[in-house]
């Protein structure tokens, strides 16, 4: 039983980790809905920690953090805040990149975890998708603030708006639609690979 666990979870791993290369790499992971860019890049990261638990969603950020740095150098779909910000510092720059999606995935997880045992399937993984979206933003705008807020280029930016009201105007709709998406469809695919039994049922888990 353990051997078809660790199975599923290494080819859930490898599905996700595949989407969210396609997803760096390639425009199909940015959705322009009018003059919006929804970016589906979290979602493998919330369903790596419905399926496969802390460690998975933990290596799927990385792996999604470390995409994100390449974008930087125009590796992928290009990032032109990542190219200011190496050419400021790229040592700061892999750190605001990378250790937010990387405890993104490993909170997440837990999230997810924890979900599981206090309420229904769906509800659990949709909750696991906005946290995904949520803490995402919030991660990455801390991240950004806290390690450039006092270079010109975040200066400019921020256009003597304080912290707050920057982030929230900043990432504005573009990130509450991202968060509904990604809720949406954690949901949706979690409960279908639960009937598919890639996610073992709570009796089994707690057995």
């Amino acid at each position: 039983m353990k051997t078809k666990v660790n199975t599923k979870s290494l080819v859930i791993l490898g599905l996700m980790t595949a989407l969210t290369m396609i997803f760096s790499f390639t425009p199909i992971g940015s959705i322009p809905i009018g003059p919006l860019v929804i970016t589906l890049n979290v979602i493998p990261i919330a369903i790596a920690a419905v399926t496969v638990g802390p460690v998975g969603s933990a290596v799927i950020g990385g792996v999604f953090g470390l995409l994100s740095f390449l974008q930087c150098f125009g590796i992928g779909v290009p990032s032109g805040m990542g190219a200011a910000l190496v050419a400021i510092d790229p040592v700061l720059a892999f750190v605001q990149r990378f250790v937010p999606r990387l405890l993104d995935g490993i909170i997440v997880g837990f999230i997810a975890k924890g979900m599981s045992k206090v309420t229904n399937n769906y509800v659990s993984y949709a909750v696991t998708g906005f946290f995904t979206a949520f803490l995402n933003t919030a991660f990455f705008m801390s991240a950004l603030v806290l390690l450039f807020g006092n270079t010109d280029y975040v200066k400019e930016l921020m256009g003597g708006k304080n912290i707050i009201v920057f982030i929230c105007t900043f990432v504005g709709i573009n990130a509450l639609v991202e968060m509904a998406v990604c809720t949406f469809v954690t949901g949706t695919v979690g409960a279908a690979l639960y009937k598919a039994r890639f996610i073992p049922s709570k009796n089994k888990a707690q057995a």
